[in-house]
């Protein structure tokens, strides 16, 4: 009797065996929260859509994902914001250059507000839940609330759609009811909120800035499609006007051509009452 040997399964794909892009969140397994592909979209819809209505461009800052340093006595402690903003300090470096990080003790200004994208390696710390180790720098939530004193800290998660916002209340941060969906700003002339759209071609529920009435404030790429789609209807109405011009030429043209052949049926029946010995006036 002859054995044949016995088929083994087929080699597993590595798609299936080796850790995918969940398992592996960042090449540096001490910094489990460097940024992924949202953190770059975002920060981008958020710097686009942010224009206060009491500031200049060239008085404000806006920085994603570069350092911030804080402290004047530790130089070398920083966080960096997925998103900060900064009024009333110059949009370049002494008013010339491009900034390679933001050091307060040069700029003088704290960010007014600070936008945290939760990652799971950092969701606990951008909460203000983790606990300072001793001769360790202090965690995010202490930077911004009690050293930046920034007026305002918004975290938002993409995995739950859910935002937190915290405001500066007497030296602590309170949480924020919204309004209408929104954190209404006075001091900036803007509001935050939530918005369900299309960014670069990616729909989602999308952290975006609004006036203070409620309307989007339009990314470039919006004008650009806002501006199209007027002029083709400033098209569309030019060439209905149009139409309606030719059209009422053409209805004046028909109206004198029948006043022309009513007159020459009148002079042909006056011919004709002539000739049967009938003048036309004493008829009228």
């Amino acid at each position: 009797m002859v054995h044949l040997p016995a088929q083994s399964d087929p080699p597993l794909s590595p798609r299936q065996t080796l850790p995918t892009m969940y398992d592996l969140p960042s090449e540096n397994p001490e910094e489990p929260g460097l940024p992924d592909e949202f953190h770059g979209l975002q920060p981008l819809l958020l710097r686009q859509t942010f224009k206060p209505t009491h500031y200049n461009p060239e008085e404000i800052f806006i920085g994603a994902d570069i350092n911030l340093y804080y402290d004047l006595h530790h130089p070398n402690w920083y966080k960096r914001p997925d998103w900060f903003a900064v009024v009333g300090v110059s949009q370049l470096y002494e008013g010339r250059d491009l900034r390679l990080s933001y050091v307060l003790w040069q700029e003088l200004v704290s960010p007014f507000v600070v936008v945290e994208l939760l990652s799971p390696g950092t969701e606990e710390e951008d909460l203000g839940q983790t606990i300072q180790k001793i001769g360790s720098p202090p965690i995010k939530w202490h930077v911004y609330e009690q050293i930046l004193r920034v007026p305002y800290y918004i975290v938002f998660s993409r995995y739950t759609n859910e935002i937190q916002i915290f405001r500066l209340v007497g030296g602590a941060y309170e949480p924020v009811q919204l309004t209408d969906g929104r954190l209404l700003i006075p001091q900036l002339g803007l509001s935050l909120g939530l918005w369900q759209g299309s960014y670069e071609t990616i729909e989602r529920l999308w952290l975006r800035w609004f006036t203070l009435s409620g309307e989007l404030i339009l990314t470039p790429d919006e004008e650009a499609a806002t501006a199209n789609h007027r002029a083709i209807l400033a098209e569309e109405r030019a060439i209905l006007a149009e139409e309606r011009a030719i059209s009422a030429e053409e209805q004046a043209i028909s109206a004198q051509q029948q006043a022309i052949s009513a007159q020459q049926r009148a002079e042909r029946l006056a011919i004709r009452l002539r000739e049967l010995g009938i003048d036309p006036e004493e008829l009228e």
